[in-house]
């Protein structure tokens, strides 16, 4: 099959592999690389490896709250949610 759309290889990657449908319990030590929220809702704590931590940067800066439909693609090894739905996208497929 031939990828013929950035949205069409959005639509191969996400749902074909696992994932964690979270809502406030911690998920933490995992290796989240696209996070969903099918429904307002609001993070309290993240860990984003591949956000930069340099002056005018700062991670903290996505505790906040999303509106539905937001995805985030980032490297998430931890996150909390304070309310809402996460869908919380693995890279490996095991």
């Amino acid at each position: 099959m031939t990828i013929k759309s950035v949205q069409q290889l959005l639509t191969e990657q996400l749902g074909k592999k696992k994932c964690d449908v979270i809502s406030t319990t911690a998920m933490t030590g995992k290796d989240y690389y696209a996070i969903y929220f099918p429904v307002e809702s609001e993070i309290s704590e993240i860990t984003a490896t591949n956000v930069q931590e340099v002056t005018g940067s700062t991670v903290t800066r996505l505790q906040t709250t999303y509106p539905a439909g937001t995805t985030l693609f980032l490297a998430v090894t931890d996150i909390t949610l304070a309310s809402g739905i996460a869908i919380c996208y693995y890279d490996a497929i095991s």
